[in-house]
């Protein structure tokens, strides 16, 4: 699937448990359109993550489980650095269904990672907070570069052996956020929590993608360096 990339307040953030005081509603987190606001569904944000969709599948689907979705589409945030562009590209995946537990959503996880960086490749799931699911998690996965021993590759010198990975530092990497869905946002779809439970996860393209490959700086996939771009 792909939903709007241009979006109410209601979907991308009402509908998500986040109130009107939630950090993300503000302006420096959040580009929001001119124009006067909807009584119900507020104003139009340019996206800040593909989790608009959630809603709006449960209602396309008229809140009739089970749901499975991909969302894919293009995300918006005021920031610029080595890991942040105002613009980056996100899939996010949901699934609804009766006994959905973190024992599915970890077994998903799994065999995507397994699938995409290698058989070899470790996942853990960190405690975290988000607004729209509960329990919250923080996907690591291990190093990609150092393959998890944290030191740096390829290294001859016994002083340069016991360095750290520049990508890692740790031994782990950050894949992204996700989560059992929370019960606020399966009422906001017209399902009933008490009888459907589900999960859902929001990665990334390009820091998918930077980790495979050992890339530090997102930047470099928006700058048209040709000597980047023929690396691929």
């Amino acid at each position: 699937m792909s939903y709007p990339e241009v979006d109410w307040e209601y979907y991308a953030f009402e509908t998500l448990n986040m109130p009107v005081t939630h950090a993300a509603r503000d302006d420096f987190e959040t580009t929001f359109l001119s124009g006067s606001a909807d009584k119900k569904m507020g104003k139009m944000v340019l996206t800040p993550h593909t989790s608009n969709g959630q809603v709006r599948e449960m209602e396309r689907l008229k809140s009739t489980p089970p749901i499975r979705m991909i969302n894919i589409g293009k995300c918006y945030r005021p920031n610029w650095d080595a890991t942040h562009t105002p613009m980056f590209h996100q899939f996010e995946g949901l699934c609804v269904d009766k006994g959905i537990t973190i024992a599915n959503l970890k077994g998903t996880l799994d065999y995507f990672v397994k699938s995409y960086f290698g058989e070899n490749t470790e996942v853990r799931l960190r405690p975290h907070h988000f607004q729209f699911t509960e329990p919250s998690f923080e996907v690591d996965i291990t190093c990609t570069v150092c393959k998890g021993t944290a030191l740096a590759p390829l290294a001859t010198s016994q002083v340069a052996k016991q360095a750290k990975c520049k990508i890692c530092k740790s031994g782990w990497l950050e894949l992204g956020g996700t989560g059992m869905v929370h019960p606020n946002v399966l009422k906001a779809g017209g399902i009933d929590p008490l009888i459907y439970s589900g999960w859902a996860f929001g990665f990334g393209i390009e820091r998918v993608n930077m980790m495979k490959y050992g890339i530090d700086d997102i930047r470099n996939y928006y700058t048209g360096d040709i000597r980047f771009l023929n690396l691929f």
